[in-house]
């Protein structure tokens, strides 16, 4: 189970920035990628890459993480049509608005909360069944250093990012006695439109392109490993030894 060959993978976020290179990744890497998210026409684009690299299409889910019964509806699809699910990568996130708590709109906090927090809970509670149908299940999710170590003016992200770890964390040791796993991975800064939103100054040339972290995810997703429960990309990065 070295390779992904045969493995059903599931990527949200996955029409641009991490989810997308981590899509194209897996299907790189032999798993059947399922892509989720908003925006069609990135679904679209990385469909081709995948084919043009792999000979194979993906499936495409145009879905807002937003509404929770389609995320259910999406796990009984999944059941009728691969009978599990050995990997997800919830790289979709929300980055709400840098500014003070107290000048938050609540449409931005219950957005955040909808597509940080909430959605996460139900893409475990819809995908479950299917994981504990895998022989070798990894579900991995993606979070900030705020999460942990929350900063002024961030605490729509912060939160929910915090949210997010400890239902997370919950989970994992739900599991401990089956054969799922789950791992936490902080990217750190990545050149993708989040980081720019949030930090408009950036010279982009400094910072990781997206594609920098589909190694790590590939690995993380093997059936024949067992991950950490945590991992900071740049951690990972100091001792991985680049493919030659």
């Amino acid at each position: 189970m070295s390779g992904l060959s045969g493995r059903i993978a599931l990527v949200t976020g996955a029409s641009r920035g991490i989810g997308y290179q981590t899509a194209l990744a897996l299907a790189k890497a032999g798993a059947r990628v399922i892509a989720v998210s908003r925006t069609k026409a990135g679904l679209e684009e990385l469909d081709d890459e995948i084919l043009a690299a792999t000979g194979q299409r993906a499936v495409l889910v145009p879905l807002d993480l937003k509404n929770g019964k389609e995320i259910d509806q999406l796990g009984a699809i999944l059941f009728e049509r691969f009978g599990k699910l050995d990997i997800l990568v919830h790289a979709a996130g929300e980055l709400g608005l840098i500014t003070p708590v107290a000048h938050l709109e609540p449409n931005t906090w219950e957005r955040a909360v909808a597509v940080n927090m909430t959605s996460t809970f139900r893409l475990i509670r819809s995908f479950d069944p299917l994981f504990r149908r895998s022989e070798a299940a990894r579900a991995i999710f993606l979070t900030s250093k705020v999460g942990s170590e929350p900063r002024a003016f961030w605490g729509a992200y912060a939160a929910t990012k915090a949210g997010l770890e400890s239902l997370v964390e919950c989970y994992a040791q739900e599991m401990e006695h089956t054969a799922v796993r789950c791992c936490i991975v902080d990217p750190g800064q990545m050149r993708t439109k989040m980081h720019a939103t949030a930090f408009p100054g950036a010279d982009p040339d400094t910072i990781n392109p997206p594609e920098r972290i589909a190694p790590l995810m590939v690995e993380l997703a093997r059936g024949d490993i067992e991950p950490p429960r945590r991992v900071r990309f740049s951690e990972w990065a100091a001792t991985s030894v680049p493919a030659s």
